[in-house]
């Protein structure tokens, strides 16, 4: 079964690790944090920040990824949101399909968001199959928007609206417990 929880202090190093994973690291926007004192910073700020919330996905009960949401406390009731799966044997095992349908529900639900976007970087295909399941739409194209690894890379916007999930939860919670992958 795939479940969210939140956060805890043994996170931190856990999460230092899976970002500075290359598998991770590679379809991610931003930089890894480069030393563990620098991390402990982020993890430290971003715990305590209102804008922002995370949890770890976890796996038959072990921590597997990590799903935030940023951009809360905007008036406009949407957020950005980024996931990865960080444990390799848990990728392309459905991880990330289960994990967006529940971090769907608690941003649909329990943060009363009207819509929840994302940006992916456009060669990242896994990425943009899995939000299309989730019911994502592209919004939007940057070229050369993001800089990784000493070059630039073409970002694609994708977002889902409140509604769009509504419609869309029933079959979609429904095919990932007939899979086993969520509770029923």
């Amino acid at each position: 079964m795939i479940e969210l929880r939140d956060l805890s202090d043994d996170d931190c190093e856990r999460l230092f690790l899976w970002r500075r994973e290359p598998e991770v690291d590679r379809w991610m926007c931003g930089r890894a944090a480069q030393t563990f004192d620098e991390h402990q910073l982020w993890f430290d700020a971003f715990r305590s920040n209102p804008d922002v919330k995370g949890w770890i996905i976890t796996r038959l009960g072990a921590p597997a990824g990590f799903l935030t949401l940023t951009g809360l406390t905007s008036c406009h009731r949407h957020a950005e949101w980024g996931w990865y799966v960080g444990e390799a044997d848990a990728r392309g095992r459905g991880v990330g399909r289960a994990a967006q349908a529940l971090g769907l529900d608690r941003a649909f639900g329990e943060l009363d968001l009207n819509k929840v976007w994302a940006e992916v970087l456009a060669d990242n295909e896994v990425a943009l199959k899995a939000q299309a399941a989730a019911g994502f739409r592209r919004e939007g194209y940057l070229r050369r928007h993001a800089r990784k690894d000493e070059a630039y890379r073409d970002v694609v916007l994708l977002a889902i609206l409140a509604d769009e999930w509504r419609e869309r939860r029933g079959a979609f919670m429904a095919s990932l417990a007939a899979s086993r992958l969520i509770a029923a």
